[in-house]
């Protein structure tokens, strides 16, 4: 099946509330110890469910927050999109999981859960967190799930202070060539690891990883059946729909493609203006615009906005330098690096931007 990124996302990141027991540095949700109290009803969330399932593809529903088991009715929610269809994910923030919730969880459909992991020691990881004990809980929750026999992944979130996993004061912001330099390591160490390693929210992974293919010789992979996948998926086969319910590209990008209060999430998805302009790589500028990468990679369309205002600008993060005078030519999707692995049984799509910021 050939995938049509303009018809159906492949991956739905629903913000199901802002509530959580942390307080990470990061946090894009800006989570607080208490739900808001405009977040969606069961009602509203339950009409949701059944809008993403009219999609009518095996889409991936990726519940995440603030953390979703802070919220009372996550587990009818979680039901009822695994008997509509969906696959069901969940990110909860490490807090919450027991072995109880892992029951329940496994009884209603969720096929797998992700923790984050932001450091090798308790201080580490605590100091970005901002809670003590986070260490200690994630190690547990992650537990849980292994002894319930629920499938699960590790998120680490990169930045200066746990980039060498050392010591100091605590810096966000890595540099284009510390960036460009770590994904080189990720890549060298998922060749050889024992297990799955990949990238979330690093578009230019898709670049470094046909080059090098291309400097050991290899030629690419045969196409996936699901399709061609940019790196950034923005409003390209992946869309986040917020607490209250707005639609956009990514959690990370703050522009307003639309309501699920107002309209059904499949229209916003396939009519938005905003939506439209992501899944056109030939509206792209700068360096992007001229790069003969720019289907495969897209470039992360919130950092342009943050550099620049302009959400269609360069990547500010990316080193490559493409050629001015080169025609507009494009990289051959055959090298989009889509591959298909067999996985618990089944085969599973791995596309190294994918299931989701900032989980799954």
């Amino acid at each position: 099946m050939q995938w049509d990124f303009a018809h159906a996302p492949r991956l739905v990141a629903w913000e199901v509330t802002r509530a959580c027991d942390l307080a990470c540095r990061h946090c894009r949700a800006v989570a607080q110890p208490h739900a808001d109290p405009r977040q969606l009803a069961t009602a509203e969330a339950f009409r949701l469910v059944d809008d993403i399932a009219a999609f009518r593809q095996p889409v991936i529903l990726i519940l995440t927050g603030g953390d979703p088991l802070k919220r009372p009715d996550i587990f009818p929610i979680a039901e009822r999109a695994a008997r509509a269809g969906l696959r069901v994910v969940m990110s909860p923030s490490g807090t919450q999981v027991t072995p109880a919730s892992v029951a329940e969880l496994k009884r209603v459909g969720v096929q797998r859960i992700s923790v984050s992991l932001d450091g090798s020691t308790a201080g580490l990881h605590d100091g970005f967190r901002r809670v003590a004990g986070a260490f200690e809980q994630a190690q547990a929750s992650l537990a849980y799930a292994r002894e319930g026999g629920l499938p699960f992944q590790i998120n680490t979130t990169v930045t200066r202070h746990n980039r060498h996993d050392g010591r100091g004061t605590l810096q966000m912001e890595i540099t284009p060539e510390e960036y460009e330099e770590t994904l080189r390591f990720v890549h060298e160490v998922s060749q050889t690891a024992p297990i799955q390693v990949k990238m979330t929210c690093a578009p230019h992974y898709k670049r470094l990883q046909v080059q090098e293919r291309r400097s050991a010789g290899k030629r690419a992979p045969a196409h996936s059946p699901h399709g061609f996948s940019r790196g950034c998926m923005a409003g390209f086969g992946f869309c986040f729909v917020s607490h209250i319910g707005e639609v956009g590209g990514c959690g990370y990008l703050p522009l307003l493609a639309g309501s699920v209060r107002q309209a059904p999430l499949t229209e916003i998805y396939r009519e938005s203006s905003l939506f439209k302009s992501l899944r056109d790589a030939n509206l792209l500028q700068g360096r992007c615009g001229i790069c003969e990468y720019r289907m495969l990679c897209g470039g992360c369309r919130a950092r342009a906005l943050g550099a620049t205002g302009n959400y269609l600008d360069e990547e500010p993060f990316c080193t490559y330098q493409p050629n001015p005078l080169t025609p507009r030519a494009l990289v051959n999707v055959e090298e989009t690096l889509a591959q298909t692995v067999a996985h618990e049984g089944r085969e599973e799509l791995i596309v190294h931007r994918d299931r989701i910021p900032p989980a799954l």
